[in-house]
């Protein structure tokens, strides 16, 4: 099999080509910096560059593949959403997938499948409800995010292709994601729930996220949205609670709803608002997890 990724070089894209190359998948990154990616993910890899995802990539980037991986995208937690940071947040994600269908449109010999990548963010703050793919969606500013990123990617349907989009939760895994950001704090015994501790976090494990993109390419029966998450969501305060556990540290100190607010203005919603996310469609198709309970997750990733 030959699959083509975009996004390779992020913390979840580094991942999905490590399991593609282990399995002896040949993949072609499409970057806008070869020296740069050709560092992180080595020389297995072919590179394609795409310099500008204002405009259709090079059409020779797809010689032969068999499946597509999208995953370009702003970090949703880069910065302070600022107006500014909020257009770049939606820009790239909705404009470089606009481009990536416009250059699937004009093969002549297409790919089978085009996997896409969305957040379980599309959903907003649902509370206690369990939320299911076929959940109600929200108008908040990352639900519409989602919305219009997978309207772009399910446009590939029109020219023949099978369209999965995984809906990610919040990613576990080492050296970036959330926990790259809390470890610092909760090693120093300064950890804590944030603002009421019982909004839901959905989380998975990156090897497990990772693993869903590639049973994506391979399994025909997969279509549509699938939420991209672990099958046991905890709130905020259980997953403090099993952060400390793991690292023997005391997490007492919680950090109030006004204090996030007037620190991170608008993105403190992704910290203070929640949703217990279900994946339905995977478990229907008996995804094996490698790591299904947080404790488990945490073991293998908090260090």
């Amino acid at each position: 099999m030959r699959v083509l990724v975009t996004g390779a070089t992020g913390f979840i894209g580094k991942v999905i080509v490590r399991q593609l190359l282990e399995e002896g998948t040949e993949v072609v990154v499409l970057t806008r910096n070869i020296a740069k990616a050709a560092i992180i993910l080595g020389s297995r890899c072919e590179y394609v560059q795409w310099s500008d995802t204002n405009t259709t990539p090079p059409l020779e980037a797809f010689d032969r593949v068999d499946g597509v991986i999208n995953l370009m995208g702003e970090g949703i937690s880069n910065k302070r959403w600022s107006e500014e940071q909020k257009k770049i947040i939606y820009n790239s994600r909705i404009d470089g997938t606009a481009r990536l269908v416009e250059a699937l449109s004009q093969l002549k010999n297409k790919p089978e499948v085009f996997v896409s990548t969305s957040a379980i963010g599309i959903y907003g703050n649902k509370g206690e409800e369990d939320v299911t793919e076929s959940s109600t969606v929200a108008n908040d500013f990352l639900a519409h995010v989602c919305k219009d990123w997978e309207f772009e990617a399910n446009k590939a349907q029109n020219f023949g292709y099978r369209v999965v989009i995984i809906r990610t939760g919040i990613v576990l895994g080492r050296g970036g994601g959330a926990l790259s950001k809390m470890l610092p704090i909760f090693k120093k015994g300064l950890g804590g729930y944030l603002g009421s501790g019982n909004q839901y976090m959905s989380w998975i494990h990156i090897e497990d996220l990772a693993a869903m993109y590639v049973e994506a390419l391979r399994n025909n029966a997969l279509k549509g949205a699938h939420n991209g998450t672990a099958p046991y969501p905890a709130t905020n305060k259980e997953f403090t609670k099993a952060l400390g556990k793991v690292l023997k540290r005391p997490a007492l100190f919680p950090a109030p709803s006004f204090a996030l607010k007037t620190i991170l203005g608008d993105m403190s919603s992704l910290l203070l608002e929640g949703q217990k996310v279900l994946p339905v469609k995977f478990k229907e198709e008996k995804f094996r997890y490698r790591y299904p309970t947080l404790d488990m997750a945490l073991k293998e990733t908090a260090y």
